[in-house]
């Protein structure tokens, strides 16, 4: 797998929440697209960190019906329509060989592949954010930064220093309270982002990872969030000399007394706390009120949701009640 980095342009602070937001919407749905796999991921306010597997190219070809479904996923029902067109009309002439170059060629090419992942997420979100901001021209310093990650601790330890990294800036104290990394979205129940991590961690750990033969995510969240604690642990250094002397923090990250706390219950984060967790990232979910009030919401910005997004309402998965609702979905495949 490979740890990929990119920077704005003059590492310019550009990312907003709204950017952040609509950046990881682009990357799960490019994801899907090009069938790779985010381990874990960081949006910061210049760069962003995605840990990515990229699988093997499966040896079977994609059929007609399922290639055209998966080609909805980015393009419009007309474009999709002109490509069935063109591989009907070389099936009709006998030209099956055709048919499929013509779909290696166009399409295939671009999955299972992490150059054409990266180029593609970058390339749309840069459209979307000099549309929204009135801008030409590039976004992005250079062509990203890939370095390749051997799976098992290595990969953990990778994973591990990406969800870190709005602590080391000062930005939170628990990398939990960060909505835009995989982590802080694990938390809040993002399906995708805990598979990501229990595949991780499942990988180190097998043997502590299942119950019944299946993951079990309380135990690999509760691991990861005590190895989390240890590697971003404060760093101190005495600094100066004689009566000048001082202690002084040489790399920001989680206090000593946290990451005791930490230790002593195992990582485990008990119901309130997890459903403060939870409702904290609604409430910067762009939208939090009634059913009615995210859906008129949702009405009114539809440009920033997909085709196949109906309504705007989301129900906050570990809550009773049913009249408090957000306009993202924390544990849902809308994420």
């Amino acid at each position: 797998m490979y740890h990929c980095v990119s920077r704005v342009v003059e590492r310019r602070k550009v990312f907003e929440r709204a950017e952040k937001e609509q950046f990881v919407k682009f990357m799960r749905l490019y994801e899907r697209f090009s069938q790779v796999r985010v381990r874990a991921y960081c949006v910061m306010g210049n760069h962003f960190h995605i840990l990515v597997e990229v699988p093997p190219r499966p040896e079977e070809a994609m059929g007609d019906a399922a290639f055209l479904e998966h080609l909805g996923l980015i393009y419009s029902e007309l474009k999709v329509e002109e490509v069935r067109q063109q591989l009907e009309m070389r099936r009709d002439a006998g030209d099956d060989a055709g048919a499929e170059r013509y779909k290696q060629e166009k399409f295939l090419y671009r999955m299972r592949d992490l150059s054409e992942f990266m180029k593609v997420l970058k390339g749309r979100f840069t459209q979307w954010f000099n549309t929204r901001h009135g801008r030409k021209g590039t976004l992005w310093e250079e062509r990203f930064k890939s370095v390749l990650v051997e799976d098992g601790s290595s990969a953990r330890v990778m994973s591990a220093y990406i969800d870190l990294n709005p602590v080391r800036a000062g930005m939170v104290e628990d990398p939990a309270r960060y909505r835009w990394s995989s982590y802080g979205a694990a938390v809040a129940g993002d399906r995708r982002a805990r598979a990501g991590l229990e595949r991780t961690m499942t990988e180190c750990e097998e043997e502590v990872c299942f119950v019944d033969g299946r993951v079990d995510w309380r135990r690999v969240g509760a691991m990861y969030r005590v190895m989390l604690f240890e590697d971003g642990e404060e760093r101190y250094a005495l600094v100066g000399s004689g009566p000048e002397q001082r202690v002084e923090i040489v790399r920001k990250g989680v206090s000593r007394e946290a990451l005791d706390r930490e230790r002593k219950r195992g990582g485990k984060m008990g119901r309130a706390e997890m459903l403060r967790h939870k409702l904290r990232q609604a409430v910067e979910g762009l939208v939090w009120g009634s059913k009615e009030f995210v859906n008129a919401m949702h009405a009114a910005r539809r440009e920033m949701f997909g085709p196949k997004r109906k309504d705007g309402a989301r129900k906050i998965r570990g809550t009773q009640e049913d009249w408090v609702w957000t306009m993202r979905d924390l544990g849902g495949p809308e994420g």
